[in-house]
């Protein structure tokens, strides 16, 4: 049946317990014989054993069986549940008996009997109605016989919770304690009972000694001692009583004349009320206007009760967080913790999508459609083969097909694209002529119309009358160009070609005074009869071509060097007088620089000459590296460092973490013959010993009394350390 155990082969008896030992059924022989007159594995005796009903003295009579033991046949003598009648049955009988007569017994009440038939158990309580008197004799009531109600002695008395009113042993006044079950007290104004005043201060004696009537009855007034009452009244605090201000007096106290402070129902505020309005405290009751800032039971809202008394905080609003199949909501009052699981269940199947997988039903609310392994079979977009399983999104997966597609600006025809992609960019420029008819689009191969409603902003690039220079304004393709100085850099020389410099050409023609004067002096005429003239047809492109740098005393010397070479038949190869072995020129900034950070120059100066010598040996035409971040003077001497060694150097990325990666390419980048650091060390050896200083002493009227202090130099600002 599923239970641990062990079964016998012979008799198929279960036991909890797997046998150690082999024994009888009755379990006296260990390891019997076998007899072929017995029943097998029987020890031939009598079995002996108590059989399984528990009111059965008797032993089982029978020889060793197999099995459980047979109901007990003995006779023997049992009564019925009354006790009234006995009758003669089998040991193993389990039924009860039951005769036909009354019960009989005393019920719980202990007067009356049980009118039932013989029946197993306890007897019902009394039903009988009894009615009761309470102890002032007042009041009457009907209740079951022997039940015990509060109040009620279970006899017949009990307290109606009334004034008593019976007549005291003097005959002149009524009891006033409340319904009792002894005798009333004696009258509290009898002579033998009242020793002293009303206000308790004198004793009686005193008073008849001074005078005063002696009392012979209750009804006889007490004396007074003319005294303050002084006894305590209800109103007043811990710390001030209020005390009776009358004169000695029977009967009750007046109203106290004081005030006392009442506090609101929370005890945060508190008010002045006259003790005369005290007697009726429920009525005077207030509540403050402070609002409770404690959590409720929830966890989440606040209590905002004002006057709030309340020690528990319980919630009363509906939770209505969603519970977790996400479509219902919580209904039970708000609570601490997490939800508990949607109780609402469906009664039909669920399945995917395509039907194959299902779950019966119930369905508790929430549960997600099973998975199914087969392949989806929703309408798709392409016809590509699906490679995804069913699923309960509403939405596919998108078709990683690999295809050929066009890209935006159908430049060119883009291979291993997945399907699902539409707008692909190959990274050309785009190259789209615009609208203006001029320009082309230069923005990165893209989706939809160049210019939406924008206008072209590229700069002209029709060419100047004069200068061939294009024109560079924003793009005007229905109007002329503007008249406006050429901003276009050129590059003078001089007649031998030495000096070279770079000028913005409307600056470099020195012939526009030229112009305008003789543009006055001939068109005078049409100038005074208001005629427009145009001073750009009085000057040629030659002779704005023909601007030039004037040659200084080093051309001079070069020319005369020149014609002596040529006079004595030296090579130009050869340079006699040293001039191109000179070494580079460092800025005295460089070099200020430098010599307050020695070792930083000619670390980066080493890296630098390193850099160099890799790219113009091997087979690549450049070659980078990274400096790790620095502050600002670092990066402007790598940067000067690097034009003086032909070699290109951006900064990146944002401070604290600003680097500068530098770049040598082959045959543009050079080794200067003489190092910065090489530099510094001949101009130390060749500089004179530097003069003692010597102090400015004023008198003691005042003026300058020690060394001037140096102007505080200017900031020098890093043109190189931009972003790229």
């Amino acid at each position: 049946d599923g239970n641990s155990g062990w079964r016998c082969p012979a008799c198929q008896n279960a036991s909890t317990q797997v046998p150690k030992t082999y024994t009888c059924f009755c379990g006296k022989v260990h390891n019997p014989e076998w007899n072929r007159n017995e029943i097998p594995h029987s020890c031939g005796e009598l079995c002996g054993k108590k059989r399984q009903c528990l009111d059965c003295p008797h032993l089982c009579n029978i020889l060793c069986h197999p099995g459980p033991c047979p109901s007990c046949p003995a006779f023997v003598t049992k009564t019925c549940e009354c006790g009234q009648t006995s009758h003669s049955v089998r040991c193993g009988q389990s039924t009860k008996i039951h005769c036909s007569n009354v019960c009989g017994n005393t019920l719980n009440c202990g007067k009356h009997s049980c009118t039932q038939v013989c029946h197993a158990g306890k007897c019902s309580p009394c039903q009988l109605t009894v009615q009761q008197v309470c102890y002032c004799g007042s009041t009457f009531k009907e209740v079951l016989c022997g039940t015990k109600e509060e109040f009620s002695d279970g006899f017949g008395n009990f307290s109606c919770q009334n004034i008593c009113g019976k007549k005291l042993n003097c005959g002149r006044h009524n009891c006033t304690q409340v319904c009792h079950p002894q005798p009333c007290q004696l009258c509290p104004r009898l002579p033998q009972v009242v020793y002293r005043c009303p206000c308790g201060q004198t004793p009686l004696s005193k008073l008849l000694e001074l005078g005063c009537v002696e009392r012979k009855i209750c009804t006889d007034p007490i004396p007074s001692c003319g005294k303050t009452c002084g006894k305590p009244l209800s109103c007043g605090s811990y710390e001030f009583i209020h005390t009776c201000e009358s004169l000695c007096h029977e009967g009750d106290c007046r109203p106290c004349s004081h005030t006392s402070n009442i506090y609101c129902r929370c005890g945060f505020k508190k008010k002045e009320v006259p003790c005369a309005l005290l007697r009726n405290k429920a009525a005077i009751t207030f509540m403050c206007d402070k609002r409770c800032n404690k959590k409720r039971s929830c966890g989440r809202h606040k209590c905002n009760e004002v006057c709030c008394v309340d020690t528990e905080h319980k919630c009363s609003l509906v939770c209505g967080r969603k519970l977790n199949c996400g479509l219902h909501r919580c209904e039970e009052p708000c609570h601490r913790g997490s939800c508990q699981t949607c109780w609402q269940t469906s009664f039909d199947e669920l399945t995917c999508y395509c039907g194959e997988s299902v779950i019966y039903p119930p369905v508790p609310c929430g549960t997600q459609p099973p998975e199914c392994k087969k392949t989806c079979t929703r309408p798709h977009d392409c016809d590509h083969p699906v490679y995804h399983s069913c699923h309960s999104e509403e939405k596919c997966p998108p078709c990683t097909y690999l295809t050929q597609k066009w890209c935006m600006g159908k430049h060119e025809l883009r291979s291993n694209i997945p399907c699902h992609l539409t707008d692909i960019s190959c990274g050309l420029r785009c190259n789209q002529m615009l609208k203006c008819g001029m320009h082309k689009c230069k923005r990165i191969c893209h989706k939809g119309e160049c210019l939406i409603d924008e206008e072209c902003k590229q700069p002209c690039v029709i060419p100047r009358l004069y200068c061939n220079h294009p024109c560079m304004a924003p793009c005007h393709p229905s109007s002329p160009c503007p008249t406006t100085s050429c901003c276009a850099k050129v590059d003078l020389q001089c007649e031998c070609g030495r000096r070279k410099e770079s000028m913005i050409c409307s600056e470099a023609s020195n012939t526009y005074q030229r112009i305008a004067a003789i543009s006055i002096a001939t068109k005078l005429t049409d100038l005074q009869l208001g005629d427009s003239v145009e001073i750009s047809r009085l000057i040629t492109k030659k002779e704005m071509k023909q601007a030039r740098l004037q040659c200084d005393e080093e051309c001079l010397a070069l020319q005369r060097n020149r014609r002596l070479a040529e006079a004595l038949e030296i090579d130009d190869n050869s340079d006699p007088f040293n001039i191109r072995s000179s070494g580079p020129k460092y800025s005295d900034l460089l070099k200020e620089d430098a010599r307050k950070d020695l070792k930083f120059v000619s670390d980066i100066e080493k890296e630098m000459r390193m850099l160099v010598e890799a790219v113009n040996k091997g087979k690549h035409t450049k070659k980078s590296h990274c400096y790790p971040p620095m502050n600002r003077d670092h990066r402007r001497i790598i940067h000067e460092l690097a034009q003086v060694y032909g070699i290109e150097s951006v900064s990146y990325d944002n401070e604290p973490k600003r680097n500068v990666v530098i770049t040598a390419v082959k045959g543009k980048s050079i080794c200067p013959s003489n190092t910065l650091t090489s530099v510094l060390d001949k101009e130390m050896q060749s500089r004179p010993p530097p003069p003692i200083p010597h102090y400015k002493q004023t008198d003691k009227s005042g003026g300058n009394s020690g060394l001037s202090k140096p102007l505080k130099e200017e900031p020098v600002i890093d043109y190189f350390d931009v972003q790229d």
